[in-house]
């Protein structure tokens, strides 16, 4: 009997031992957003080891058994965990997939990715991020002018407008009657915003044309402004349908206490009608809106990070970017529940299509389950309490070797 027979108990004890620092640490980490947990695999040790001596002829080798059981962690990096709503601003879940994760960049720009999107911001320089709760930069598409995202993910800067400019009237859409008998012209008021106001009343008058059956002269005024139109003669059928026009456009230039500048407004009146009866609007649609004042930014379904008005329009910021990977569990856990993409990773993608992916004001807890783990706990100890007997037994047969010999 030699130390040999020691090694398949020791390397067992070291085993469990190891094993069962996995599963506390899974038990602690519960409650931790994006934490993936752990699990201890086993393989056996089985086979010979040189071992070289040296003597006064040189050098000799010969075998030595090694017996025993070797381990290795696996993380379960691409099962989901329970979504659970916060109502924070900046917090983010990824719902359903487990291969997708928030890119993130350390302060050196390496890449790392998370599934944990408790996000918050920090101000460098007179500039505000949108970080991890480690302090990595989160990445993103960043919007552009006119509309849309950029084609390659950057820091996502969050620049909090305390008020944005009123949005022109483009737009308009009457639907109205102008009544058959009794009057001689009808008023119908249109709100118009301007570039540099919060709007101001925009008149269509209809003033009958004397000698022509159904049919009136259209003009128009604005409060704060001069109105150029077309010369236009609205004529109806006699059931009271619109004939002609259905759609022209009107200038305005606002004088200077309106602001200044000018807008074309497309206006649209195929809805309108000549009826006996009331001269009121039934319904407006213009695109224009007042000025705003900031409300709150916050990451909404789609994965935009973005702020509202109380004109009720938005300004985008930037475009989550997730990615997904060909291996998600090969990558390599970092502390801070991160991980670092490597070769057994495979290539990573990024993934376009985040409808129904994204679950804003919330969080992604642990994918640990405690039952689970409670019952490894105890089969754990069982292993570990066996190898221990083992190797007691092995060192009481080892002193009976000695005490014969002796």
């Amino acid at each position: 009997m030699t130390i040999a027979n020691f090694m398949p108990s020791v390397t067992g004890m070291e085993a469990y031992s190891h094993a069962l620092g996995q599963v506390s640490t899974n038990v602690a980490n519960i409650n931790t957003t994006g934490y993936k947990s752990n699990e201890t695999m086993f393989y056996t040790l089985l086979g010979s080891s040189p071992v070289v001596k040296g003597n006064q002829n040189g050098i000799s080798s010969s075998k030595a058994d090694i017996d025993g059981v070797g381990y290795y962690d696996r993380t379960a990096i691409d099962k989901p965990g329970t979504v659970t709503a916060t109502g924070g601003n900046f917090d983010v879940a990824i719902n359903g997939s487990g291969n997708a994760f928030f890119f993130l960049r350390d302060s050196a720009n390496k890449p790392y990715y998370t599934r944990a999107g408790d996000f918050q911001t920090r101000t460098e320089n007179g500039v505000t991020y949108l970080i991890s709760k480690n302090g990595m930069k989160v990445q993103g598409f960043p919007a552009v002018a006119g509309g849309g995202f950029g084609a390659t993910p950057e820091n996502i800067v969050i620049t909090n407008q305390e008020k944005i400019p009123s949005t022109p009237t483009t737009k308009a859409q009457v639907t109205a009657n102008v009544p058959a008998t009794g009057v001689d012209s009808s008023s119908y008021s249109i709100t118009a915003y301007g570039p540099n106001n919060d709007g101001r009343t925009m008149n269509m008058i209809f003033t009958k044309v004397e000698g022509k059956l159904n049919t009136w002269k259209l003009s128009f005024d604005v409060d704060g402004g001069t109105v150029t139109a077309p010369d236009l003669e609205a004529t109806f059928s006699a059931d009271g349908k619109l004939l002609t026009p259905k759609d022209f456009n009107v200038s305005i230039a606002w004088d200077e206490d309106a602001g200044g500048g000018s807008n074309n407004i497309a206006v649209n009146i195929e809805n309108m009608t000549q009826y006996d009866g009331s001269s009121g609007i039934t319904d407006v649609k213009q695109d224009g809106a007042p000025s705003g004042t900031f409300v709150k930014s916050f990451i909404d379904s789609d994965g935009v990070v973005k702020a509202t008005y109380s004109n009720g329009k938005t300004l985008n910021y930037a475009k989550l970017a997730l990615v997904g990977f060909e291996a998600p569990n090969n990558m390599i856990p970092i502390s801070g529940t991160v991980f670092q993409a490597n070769k057994e990773s495979g290539e990573s993608h990024y993934i376009e299509d985040t409808k129904n992916l994204i679950t804003p004001q919330a969080l992604e807890r642990s994918n640990t389950n405690i039952e689970e783990q409670f019952s490894k706990m105890v089969i754990i100890q069982r292993a570990y309490s066996s190898n221990a007997q083992t190797f007691t037994v092995t060192d009481e047969m080892l002193q009976t070797a000695v005490n014969i010999k002796t």
